[in-house]
């Protein structure tokens, strides 16, 4: 007989919710098929990876873009992507001479149907505060510096609506399929947090 280390390869995070979430359905107050279905749903219908799909389509179709930037939610309600949070979606486009930023200044309102569950800074009161007075210092943490001569705009979300930031599409990749385009659109990209890499 051999002496082993038991480790377990789950985190000391996903121990504790895998206790608790044994001792709640023992209890009777969750149906674990009911988590099975939480969780399938926020890892294939709605998250970053849909709108990095959105994204990538709108840099590789221009006739989807014009539609993308005049009603966001018609132009994602037309791939089968229905939004349901928020009245109304409204992508804002990045240029070399003007860069977006998202944010929701009352709490933390976010399209989460395309981006998934908003990042805790998101919903931080220094996120909330700083980005509309010193937008450029909250990039620069980030670790986004734009040149001075360009225009930094901020959205302010609200529960009517939401905003998503269409990136500037990296030069060199005019060769690369839509889903390898997506592929290298991050969330933050989309929040206005971040660049997408060429």
């Amino acid at each position: 007989m051999h002496d082993h280390d038991h480790h377990s390869e789950l985190s000391e995070m996903q121990l504790r919710v895998k206790a608790l979430e044994t001792i709640l359905t023992e209890k009777g107050y969750v149906d674990p098929a009911a988590l099975d279905l939480i969780v399938e749903h926020y890892e294939t219908k709605v998250g970053p990876h849909i709108g990095a799909r959105v994204v990538a389509k709108a840099w590789a179709e221009p006739a989807f873009k014009r539609a993308l930037l005049a009603d966001a939610s018609k132009a994602i309600a037309g791939l089968g992507l229905d939004t349901k949070v928020g009245d109304h979606l409204i992508a804002v486009e990045n240029t070399p001479q003007l860069h977006n930023i998202i944010v929701c200044t009352l709490c933390s309102c976010y399209p989460w149907d395309v981006l998934g569950l908003p990042p805790t800074w998101y919903k931080s009161a220094p996120y909330r505060s700083r980005t509309v007075k010193d937008p450029r210092g909250v990039l620069a943490d980030f670790g986004v510096t734009l040149p001075a001569t360009t225009q930094i705009r901020v959205w302010d979300s609200t529960a009517e609506t939401r905003y998503l930031v269409l990136p500037v599409r990296p030069a060199g990749t005019e060769r690369l399929s839509q889903d390898e385009l997506a592929a290298r659109v991050t969330r933050d990209s989309m929040v206005g947090t971040g660049l997408v890499a060429a």
